[in-house]
């Protein structure tokens, strides 16, 4: 019996290649293989490439880590985003939108928030006038003042989602709006 000089894998005799590894036996070119197994070479740990610097010219390629960009990026356009929920129009006339993905998504959601906020008010301003009328028109008056509360309390929901933007853009995120922050791209 051999052992392969490669690996250490017994062989038997008159085979002229190692089963296991393919290493050509010694032994069957009249080479005495030795009767221990041969042990493989420590393996050495792995050393990552040096970093390369970027040239002066070239911006670093934007990175994501759980839907939040860069850190340069999101720590200069941070006021801008926050922002962006309260004026919507002033990160589009300041530009920031063009040059900072983490400025831009969070106005594009301003953006669709505004949208959002003026048909809902308009939509709750014609329900309001609707069960306001049928109810003084049966007489439930009382009714009419449990309406009327009712639909002033879902004025508060754009204010509930500006308060969730802000939030989302001073803790470095880039997560939609519940419900509307999907539904379209407004800022391209």
């Amino acid at each position: 019996m051999a052992f392969c000089p490669n690996c250490g894998t017994q062989v038997n005799d008159g085979i002229q290649f190692c089963p296991s590894c393919g290493t050509a036996i010694a032994a069957a070119a009249g080479y005495a293989a030795p009767q221990q197994p041969v042990q493989a070479p420590p393996a050495q740990a792995y050393q990552a490439p040096p970093a390369q610097a970027y040239q002066q010219n070239q911006a670093p390629p934007q990175q994501f880590y759980q839907g939040a960009p860069m850190v340069n990026d999101v720590e200069a356009n941070k006021g801008m985003a926050i922002l962006a929920y309260i004026l919507f129009f002033v990160p589009l006339i300041a530009g920031t939108h063009k040059t900072s993905p983490y400025a831009k998504f969070h106005t594009n959601q301003g953006t669709i928030l505004f949208c959002f906020a003026v048909a809902w008010s308009i939509i709750l301003s014609i329900l309001s006038a609707i069960l306001v009328a049928i109810t003084f028109g049966v007489g439930a008056y009382g009714l009419a003042s449990v309406f009327s509360l009712l639909i002033s309390l879902l004025y508060l929901v754009p204010l509930a989602l500006v308060i969730i933007g802000i939030i989302n853009a001073a803790g470095g995120k880039m997560t939609p709006l519940p419900v509307i922050g999907n539904m379209f791209t407004i800022i391209k």
